[in-house]
């Protein structure tokens, strides 16, 4: 055991009182309301959406389709140097064919659209935007064939 201020013992172990007497801290919110989620949980959701709103028209094309989000995009896919600036010099997803040792991918990069959606509704209309630009790029379709919304957005 070992002396609390004030020469009292105390038991060995975790505290059960943080040093201003509050107690221990707990979440701020239960865990099954909307505002207990991360940035990255809702992100998540937002690409789950997307991909669920295309599953009724293209749902066998996909269902070998692996769907995934990154942070950011890796160094190599980033476009820079003179004479190969691009109008979106960082990309906001991938899509990868399948090959023999992995399946179809398409990957969604979060910072990137995070960072250019002015709100939650505008990055859920991105999110679903590079997901159809991606499912179309795999598919070898025009994103307007994938989802025929697309259009009227740009």
């Amino acid at each position: 055991m070992s002396s609390a201020p004030g020469g009292t013992p105390r038991p060995n172990g975790p505290r059960r009182r943080d040093r201003h007497g509050r107690g221990m801290r707990g979440p701020i919110a239960p865990s099954h309301v909307p505002i207990a989620r991360s940035r990255s949980e809702r992100f998540d959701d937002f690409v789950l959406d997307a991909v669920e709103r295309l599953r009724p028209k293209w749902g066998d094309q996909l269902s070998a389709v692996e769907f995934a989000v990154e942070d950011v995009p890796p160094p190599d896919e980033l476009i820079d140097g003179p004479g190969r600036l691009s109008p979106d010099p960082i990309p906001f997803g991938r899509a990868q064919q399948a090959t023999a040792g992995s399946p179809a991918a398409v990957v969604v990069y979060r910072r990137p659209l995070e960072a250019r959606a002015r709100d939650r509704d505008t990055l859920g209309a991105l999110v679903h935007d590079v997901v159809v630009e991606q499912v179309a790029s795999l598919l070898g379709l025009s994103p307007e064939t994938v989802d025929p919304g697309y259009d009227d957005r740009h």
